[in-house]
């Protein structure tokens, strides 16, 4: 008798452990400015939220697991709400996200993050993070649909961010890549290179015919009776994945609005002894299969490249107008910072503007540049972009000049004395540069600095601008010893100075090549000899400081070049030579017209680019870099992460399967290094793809050619053309290209990265105007003891200058690294915080300092309060 009742209970035991949880998950997927217009989707948002709490509240009195759920699209929908909706109705979702009724993701709306600036992915999660501030909810999933590929640095973003959790479906549409080809892990942790893991979800789109609809699409759950017994007798499926908890997400595809109790219905129908089906908030899944399964999951990780990303080069130079915001911020929030020690009332009218702009940071990348919708134009969508662009930009550019003015009025300065100006050092790290101020009256002047009393080297410039070629007059001026995040003053004054020497020698020079003989000119400084040819291409770069390595490359028909978008010649002359810099500026007409000024400096090493395309364009052009660099090893950064650029199996990021490696995404830099660590490093201002070599697909195959020393720029183009992306470039006539060159004797991340953190983010000027506020000479904010943690971004609190800075650290190494952060005012209390600033843990404050520890390649957030 005690034998058979051991066996039913066993039997039952047995039974239960069988039984599957499934839960299925409804939300709305988002095809933003695809699907609808702004405004249609704006009212679309509205309506379901509104649905879906009246839902909640009809079916609050089922049990727990038959009570409806949702999931809305992005943090913009809540946005929209909050914005139209009375703050008693915005309580009422808050509420519902609160008791798990409603759920949302950090991210804005699903972009394209393979095209996305770092510091831009992380903005645009900044209204989620207010909404966990204020209304005391937290916010674990971030996620990334549709689009095929996916980049190795994002999943730390997200887990700076707060998440915990993710999921992907793809729609195997508009893709070069074998849409049905088994994924490595269904469910695993996404580990990141600083150790950093969320928990993701990523079947294998079984069925490659089914318009994403189905297990491993973006709407798993479209029918969800079907799904779930789909998930139940699928071999394929049940083979792939062993764990009795089961999620199948996903209801909208690409309907306008999804309105229905369809899975309230579906639950209680399909439960039985077999399976227990559960409406989902899709946390609750997660939060289940991490406590049951999350200590025996694989950890996985890898780049698999870019295909939707793509398709915003086809309105690359609006793409580059918003990448240039994203880099300028940088410095106009650490001159606010500044000067809000002294003026802490900077921002408060600036709030609503700022929440704006990081709204519109999580919404230009928005994955539809495909633009190939059935209703809505690809001209709509173009214009569309350029307003999201216009309004990022001025956000930006108004706080800059506002910040310069007000700084201006801030230092202490004699009411008698002669003209002075402040030359503002945005970066966490004393640096020397080149620096421009805006100059109203031509005439013989010197300029004095005045921390050390010492003449500078100074020269009048005629520099073009940003949107067009149109030339204003600067002074120019090498300034040295800049302190990090700090200042110096200089004064101008009447009359020849001392007689400086050019920064550099220009002489005639030639070269032969196939298709005949070309003209160029030689420019040399103490660092560099550079030869270039009359269209702008740099077809000899000798490092004269490390034994006149030559350290240009050659093409196949034999030319030796660098900055290279044709083969046709131009016309090459001097411009703005002096003790500061030296610039040759070259014209030419073929692939397209452009400009291209290449410009050495005094005591410098590096090599500045400036390239302008000059004419509208409808094909794929790009800008060749090619290396005397032996056995190439590229290290890169993508997004959030310094990847190297070979496949896995051969000590790299990159998956050789399931990806598309024909162009990588580049942010501020790639470096190219021979095996015994020597080599270069481009710094990429203003564009955001590279083909390495001649990388390619082939069928649904990648070739990542790590072989040849050369790096193509994607200068524009529509990729996948016809069907995908804007055409001839949205109608654009200029194009504002900018790189920079410097060579290295061992390749490091740190040394790569503040090397393109200084060409990008040049000396912020302004004049000085009888202040008594900040110091007369010189001053600091801020410094950090170890070079291998860089400065990422310096800002005021999102919730105002009483909750203090915002401080971001990049640590650049491969090991943990301690470092100690000192501002000019003693600290008085500090937080590890995420990336959207909610408070984590408190950190030690010992004598007025923070001492913290960064993990291997993390991006560690701080919240930093000085005493008054």
């Amino acid at each position: 008798m005690i034998r058979l009742v051991c066996a039913l209970v066993f039997a039952q035991l047995v039974a239960s452990a069988q039984q599957k949880k499934i839960y299925i998950a409804l939300d709305d997927h988002t095809d933003y400015v695809w699907t609808a217009d702004e405004e249609t989707y704006r009212q679309a948002f509205l309506e379901m939220i509104d649905y879906y709490l009246d839902l909640a509240d009809k079916t609050k009195n089922e049990p727990p697991e038959w009570q409806s759920r949702f999931h809305v699209g992005g943090n913009f929908w809540v946005k929209v709400y909050e914005q139209n909706k009375s703050p008693k109705e915005f309580e009422r979702l808050m509420a519902a996200i609160r008791s798990g009724h409603l759920s949302m993701p950090l991210n804005a709306l699903d972009q394209t993050y393979g095209a996305t600036p770092t510091e831009a992915v992380l903005r645009g999660m900044y209204y989620a993070g207010s909404l966990e501030r204020k209304h005391n909810i937290r916010i674990p999933l971030a996620t990334a649909m549709e689009n095929q590929t996916l980049p190795y640095g994002l999943g730390s973003l997200f887990a700076g961010a707060g998440a915990k959790y993710s999921w992907r479906g793809i729609c195997g549409c508009l893709t070069k890549i074998n849409k049905t080809g088994k994924r490595p892990h269904e469910i695993y942790w996404w580990k990141g290179a600083d150790g950093s893991k969320l928990l993701m979800k990523w079947h294998t789109l079984i069925n490659g015919e089914s318009g994403s609809r189905t297990i491993g699409g973006y709407a798993e759950a479209r029918v969800p009776d079907r799904e779930i017994e789909f998930v139940m007798k699928d071999q394929r499926f049940v083979s792939r994945y062993p764990y009795p908890e089961v999620g199948i997400f996903g209801k909208g595809w690409d309907d306008l609005k999804t309105m229905t109790d369809e899975f309230v219905v579906a639950a209680r129908k399909n439960s039985n002894s077999e399976r227990k089906v559960i409406v989902s908030n899709m946390v609750d899944f997660f939060e289940e299969f991490e406590s049951k399964h999350g200590a025996k999951l694989p950890e996985f990780n890898a780049s698999f490249g870019n295909e939707w990303d793509l398709y915003s080069a086809s309105v690359t130079e609006v793409a580059s107008r918003v990448r240039r915001g994203v880099e300028k911020l940088r410095g106009a929030e650490a001159l606010v910072a500044y000067v809000s020690q002294k003026f802490p009332e900077f921002m408060t009218s600036r709030h609503e503007s700022a929440t704006r702009a990081w709204v519109d940071l999580g919404l230009f990348w928005e994955h539809n540049w495909t633009a190939d919708a059935r209703d809505i134009t690809r001209e709509y969508r173009n214009q569309w972009g350029r307003r999201v662009a216009s309004d990022f930009e001025t956000y930006v550019n108004s706080l800059q000049a506002d910040a310069v003015h007000t700084l201006g009025g801030m230092i202490a300065s004699e009411p008698s004395a002669q003209r002075r100006f402040y030359v503002f050092n945005p970066l966490g790290w004393q640096r020397s540069d080149a620096a421009d101020v805006a100059l109203d009256s031509i005439g013989p002047v010197h300029v004095v600095d005045l921390s050390t009393g010492e003449e500078v080297p100074s020269q009048i410039v005629q520099v073009p601008g940003e949107q067009d070629l149109r030339l204003s007059t600067f002074l120019r001026i090498a300034a040295r010893d800049l302190p990090p995040v700090g200042y110096k003053v200089y004064e101008v004054r009447n009359g020849a100075g001392q007689k400086f020497a050019d920064a550099a020698t220009v002489a005639d020079g030639s070269t032969a090549v196939k298709n005949g003989a070309m003209r160029g000119k030689t420019i040399e400084n103490a660092a560099y000899k550079l030869l270039v040819e009359d269209r702008g291409a740099i077809s000899s770069w000798v490092d004269k400081e490390r034994g006149n390595r030559e350290l240009s490359g050659k093409l196949e028909n034999g030319r030796s070049t660098m900055n290279d978008l044709g083969l046709d010649p131009g016309q090459l002359e001097v411009e703005n030579a002096g003790p500061v810099s030296v610039t040759l500026r070259a014209r030419g007409d073929s692939p397209l017209m452009h400009e291209s000024r290449i410009t050495l400096y005094r005591d410098g090493r590096r090599v500045d680019i400036r390239n302008d395309i000059t004419e509208n364009f409808g094909g794929t052009h790009h800008w060749a870099f090619s290396f005397n660099v032996a056995s190439p090893d590229i290290w890169h950064e993508e997004i959030g992460a310094v990847i190297r650029a070979k496949l896995q199996q051969d000590g790299g990021h990159y998956s050789a399967e399931m990806s598309r490696l024909d162009y990588l995404s580049l942010n501020h830099f790639a470096a190219m290094s021979a095996p015994d660590g020597s080599g270069v490093t481009l710094s990429n201002w203003d564009l955001a793809f590279m083909k390495l070599g001649d990388s390619q697909m082939l069928g649904a195959q990648s070739f990542l050619d790590t072989k040849t020393a050369s790096i193509q720029v994607l200068a524009g183009g529509q990729i996948d053309a016809p069907r995908a992306g804007v055409a001839k470039q949205g109608g654009d006539k200029h194009f504002l290209q900018r790189f920079a060159l410097s060579s290295h004797a061992k390749f490091r991340a740190a040394d790569s990265m503040r090397f393109s953190l200084e060409h990008q983010n040049p000396p912020i000027t302004g004049w000085v105007r009888n202040g008594k506020a900040f110091p007369a000479k010189t001053d600091s904010l801020l410094s950090v003891n170890n070079p291998n943690l860089l400065l990422w971004s310096l800002k005021v609190a999102e919730d105002g200058p009483a909750k203090g800075l915002v401080t971001r650290f990049w640590n650049l190494s491969g090991q943990a690294e301690d470092y100690q952060v000192k501002l000019k005012s003693p600290i008085r209390s500090a937080w590890k915080a995420t990336h959207t600033e909610r408070d984590l843990s408190a950190l030690p404050v010992v004598a007025g300092s923070v001492a913290v520890n960064a993990a291997a390649q993390q991006i560690q957030t701080l919240r930093i309060e000085p005493r008054p």
